[in-house]
């Protein structure tokens, strides 16, 4: 029997366009229709009628998407809230956006169509039409880690500004002045955050970041790997990188083993969220720490609240900074 998935893949589309078809969206181009109602036809796919009526009248089901499930950020901001979510009577579908926006609509989509009683979301870089059309219609959703510039919509995030803040103030203490940054995407708010909050904190201590202190990554390891690259092998290398993301520290970190360096005495080495192997390398990475399963048990409580009728809040929650071995020992200024 020809599945939902043949039809998509005979016609070329996704699962999501072939259900869009079969229930007469209009979003769907004539070109697009017609590809998918002769692969219907062609395959002699029947929709499985019980199953599309379990899906409308689905009211215990909560729809998550991540930005990337590689990153233990996201897996286990995910796990806190299928936990928290379960503890209340829900169960959760989770969609991997890979910080692609269109991969992110397409999970939103599916989830829609499965009518999910309410919508988590870590948005990626941009506000889509879809999400834009989510909020008009009214649908229950709270953001995570991530807010979107222009939607006023409940949010559960960290204070990046004050954790960046506390881990510049280390590291100067312990001497360094020429500090650099491997930043997050500029497109992300977390990313734009951290690398203000970089600049303001070494102004406050009177020192400058130039440009060629600040590379920007994309929160993947290799960008990481890259990035420290281009800042060590200048003339002038910083003494102190900062990788706002855990991956971007662990390119970072893999840079400096492969050249036989040594953190926290060859050069400082800092990350924006801790990772539980940070504090086996030698020396462990001082990392600044997430509530990451409180972010997601509060995302699902205030999604909670909006269901039952109640208003939801946005939540700013502290970091803590930990500090370990490898910014190196209090030092003159150098």
């Amino acid at each position: 029997m020809a599945t939902i998935k043949d039809v998509a893949r005979a016609a070329g589309v996704s699962t999501a366009t072939v259900s869009r078809v079969l229930n007469d969206h209009p979003s769907v181009t004539a070109e697009s229709r017609e590809r998918v109602l002769a692969a219907v036809e062609r395959l002699a796919y029947h929709p499985n009628a019980a199953a599309r009526t379990l899906r409308s009248a689905d009211v215990t089901t909560l729809g998550l998407v991540i930005g990337d499930v590689l990153n233990p950020f996201f897996t286990e901001l995910a796990r806190a809230v299928e936990d928290e979510a379960r503890a209340h009577g829900y169960y959760v579908i989770t969609g991997n956006a890979d910080e692609d926006p269109r991969r992110q609509d397409e999970y939103l989509d599916i989830l829609l169509e499965q009518r999910v009683a309410g919508l988590l979301l870590c948005p990626t870089d941009r506000v889509s039409p879809l999400v834009e059309e989510v909020v008009r219609r009214g649908r229950p959703i709270v953001l995570i880690d991530r807010s979107i510039d222009g939607l006023d919509l409940p949010v559960v995030r960290s204070d990046n500004a004050t954790a960046t803040r506390e881990l510049v103030d280390h590291l100067v203490a312990l001497g360094h002045r020429r500090i650099a940054i491997i930043s997050g995407p500029t497109s992300l708010v977390t990313g734009r955050e951290r690398l203000a909050a970089f600049r303001a904190a070494l102004a406050a201590h009177g020192l400058e970041v130039a440009d060629r202190d600040v590379r920007i990554g994309d929160f993947q390891t290799a960008s990481g790997v890259a990035a420290m690259g281009e800042l060590m092998e200048r003339p002038d290398p910083p003494t102190a990188v900062f990788a706002a993301d855990n991956l971007m520290a662990l390119g970072a970190l893999r840079w400096v083993r492969d050249r036989g360096l040594r953190p926290g005495s060859d050069i400082g080495l800092a990350s924006f969220d801790d990772l539980p192997w940070f504090e086996f390398v030698d020396p462990p990475i001082t990392a600044v720490r997430q509530q990451t399963e409180e972010m997601g048990r509060a995302a699902v409580r205030e999604l909670i609240a909006l269901l039952n009728g109640r208003p939801a809040r946005s939540r700013t929650l502290p970091c803590q900074l930990v500090i370990r071995g490898s910014c190196g020992e209090r030092q003159g200024a150098q």
